[in-house]
């Protein structure tokens, strides 16, 4: 109970600091994409402080709840960070959630945790060196595969494939943060000793520039659906090829592949979400003249999260 608990803090310190972190790299100069000056920049914002603030609360909240609970009951609980997220955000953005971003919200909230309610990750036990070689490798093909492919797309397409690769790497940094813990059955050092200590940081940096990426691409409705999914599956499947842990299966794999249909549906009613497609009064007011953004408003244009 007590992990669970962590873990909904984890998951509310993300959200706030996700939006703030959103409210920040939407001013953030385009040709920064990719780039360390985007941090360099976004360093200078007060309001991005504070959202790394919050993301920092995350991830001593996520530290504490895999002390206590396994990582894939800690992980799926981060789904709950989605909704959390959206909702922030429409109070900050002061922005109106239509019925596709609420129901796309909720399928996908709803079919991410039916997966992992109807696998039921188990305890197992932790396996070699190899298969941490085979994760490692395996991860960076996947984060460099989708990150060239965002450069090649644009606007909400891009930010969507830059937030699949910044979950991607997030649930590495959890399943190293996982390995590292670990090691405190020797003592603080063995956790010290522990190699996936400072692998855990590279790869919790390399993540968060990869998320400033995603949120500055496009609205928070496009990039943080991919995290929140990618990282609580990727959590799992680190779990099963790394920790040993067994997932349900025989019958249980109808609610599986239904809540997969489920998160497929969600994708689809959010991608239709009008929040899509438009952009933030704040870009608009910086981007754009007197006579541009009366022509906005002749078009009705509302903000985007």
């Amino acid at each position: 109970m007590i992990g669970i608990l962590l873990a909904i803090g984890a998951a509310l310190s993300n959200a706030l600091g996700t939006v703030f972190q959103r409210k920040a790299a939407q001013q953030a100069p385009p040709e920064d994409t990719m780039r360390p000056a985007l941090l360099a920049d976004l360093a200078r914002r007060p309001v991005w402080l504070v959202g790394i603030l919050g993301l920092i609360g995350g991830f001593l909240f996520q530290a504490a709840a895999l002390r206590f609970a396994e990582l894939t009951v800690v992980q799926p609980i981060v789904v709950s960070e989605l909704p959390l997220t959206l909702l922030i955000a429409a109070l900050v953005f002061r922005a109106r959630l239509d019925r596709e971003a609420v129901w796309g919200t909720v399928a996908v909230s709803a079919g991410v945790a039916l997966v992992l309610i109807a696998t039921d990750p188990r305890r197992g036990h932790p396996t070699g060196a190899f298969t941490w070689l085979l994760a490692s490798v395996s991860t960076v093909a996947v984060v460099v595969s989708l990150v060239v492919a965002g450069l090649r797309a644009s606007g909400s397409r891009r930010a969507a494939l830059f937030g699949a690769a910044a979950g991607v790497g997030f649930g590495f940094t959890a399943a190293l943060m996982k390995g590292a813990i670990l090691g405190l059955r020797h003592g603080v050092g063995g956790l010290f000793s522990s190699w996936q200590l400072y692998a855990m940081v590279v790869v919790g940096i390399a993540s968060v520039f990869l998320a400033q990426n995603a949120l500055q691409a496009g609205p928070i409705v496009a990039a943080q659906p991919p995290i929140t999914i990618c990282d609580p599956l990727a959590s799992v499947a680190y779990g099963v090829l790394v920790f040993g842990e067994h997932l349900r299966d025989g019958y249980w794999i109808i609610p599986t592949l239904t809540g997969a249909g489920i998160v497929i549906l969600g994708t689809v009613l959010l991608s239709h979400s009008s929040l899509i497609t438009v952009e933030a009064s704040h870009d608009t007011g910086a981007a754009t003249g007197p006579d541009d953004s009366s022509r906005l408003d002749q078009h009705h244009r509302r903000p985007a999260l």
